[in-house]
């Protein structure tokens, strides 16, 4: 009856909502790596050995009275692997939340290392292949920015800077946009500058080598997202306000399973999709249907690939003379703006 297309399941972008913030309570976890992470690596060898460990730092607060103690013991996420091959770069992965614009700020000191000594923060992780990182060496007396790209590591936007070893530093980066800043010690060591590459990802800690460093008073502002696929609903009610509903369904999880993954009611959020929705991700089929006073199309969503991404629910008011033909025509121009907003396989509901 209507026309099917080959396709495949892809991916939607997602889009910032409100400013949150995000801190680790290191405390609870002693002599393990805290929930959420996950240890790996870029380069030769095994995974770096990552646990949080107590340690003497200085206060963050100055003292209320004069005689206080000028030290304390905290709480501090550790690097303790010795590895001392050249290509190898632990990773520790925040798992939990996929980052877009944010701002990061963490303590650092690196401890010992007689290849490197070295501390950083990955950012906008998309795999151990592919992301930012800026990092400070003790040794080389260097603060550097890098980007990996499939494995291959760029030049260097770079500063020459004394880092101490055995002395809490204070690192931290911004990323709005295409925009990135880089700080050490609250000044800006090397200029603020642009790439585009990566527009999201997770965010990790990096080390070197035979590296062995803390982290510590790790804090995250950021904005979360929200997958495109409800800001779209969202914005095409707005667009077409005599819309009676509408509904975007995608096949998600390990086991594909068709879903709900966009609504103006959040409560339907996840409920299964049925056979009509299947068939139309499955075979980019067109269907038609009526009720009392309303024409239901459902229609499949494509990326720029015209590939089928997504099962578009649109339901309108019907009227007199109402066709399958001009239900269609209605409700094609509204997935049409939606597609012009879709662009790969990553961004469906990450």
């Amino acid at each position: 009856m209507l026309r099917l297309i080959i396709s495949a399941c892809l991916i939607i972008p997602a889009v910032p909502l409100r400013a949150a913030e995000l801190q680790f309570d290191l405390i609870k976890h002693i002599d393990e790596l805290p929930p959420g992470f996950r240890s790996t690596l870029t380069g030769e060898g095994k995974p770096g050995e990552w646990k949080v460990i107590m340690d003497e730092g200085p206060p963050l607060l100055p003292p209320l009275i004069p005689n206080a103690p000028i030290v304390t013991r905290s709480a501090v996420l550790a690097q303790l692997d010795r590895n001392p091959t050249d290509e190898h770069f632990p990773l520790l992965i925040y798992e939990k939340e996929t980052f877009g614009d944010f701002t990061i700020s963490a303590r650092f000191k690196t401890v010992g290392g007689a290849v490197e000594q070295m501390a950083g923060l990955a950012f906008r992780i998309q795999d151990e292949k592919n992301y930012y990182y800026v990092r400070a060496s003790s040794l080389g007396n260097t603060f550097r920015f890098y980007k990996i790209v499939n494995g291959q590591r760029s030049p260097p936007i770079s500063a020459d800077v004394e880092i101490p070893k055995g002395v809490w530093h204070e690192l931290s980066l911004t990323c709005k946009g295409n925009s990135l800043r880089c700080l050490l010690n609250g000044k800006e060591v090397i200029p603020p500058f642009a790439d585009d590459t990566f527009s999201s990802g997770k965010i990790g800690f990096w080390t070197k080598s035979d590296s062995v460093s803390y982290f510590a008073d790790i804090k995250i502002n950021y904005s979360p997202r929200a997958i495109l696929a409800q800001t779209l609903v969202k914005d095409m009610f707005q667009q077409y306000p005599r819309l009676l509903g509408l509904k975007i369904y995608a096949a998600t999880g390990k086991d594909l399973k068709v879903q709900s993954i966009a609504s103006l009611n959040e409560k339907e959020l996840g409920q299964p999709g049925g056979t009509v929705e299947a068939d139309v991700i499955a075979r980019s089929t067109v269907y038609y249907g009526k009720a009392k006073d309303s024409a239901l199309v459902t229609l499949p969503l494509h990326d720029r690939n015209g590939d089928t991404i997504a099962a578009v629910r649109v339901v309108m008011k019907s009227f007199a003379g109402q066709t399958e033909e001009n239900a269609i025509a209605r409700a094609l121009p509204i997935v049409k703006r939606m597609e012009a907003l879709v662009r790969s396989s990553k961004e469906l509901i990450q």
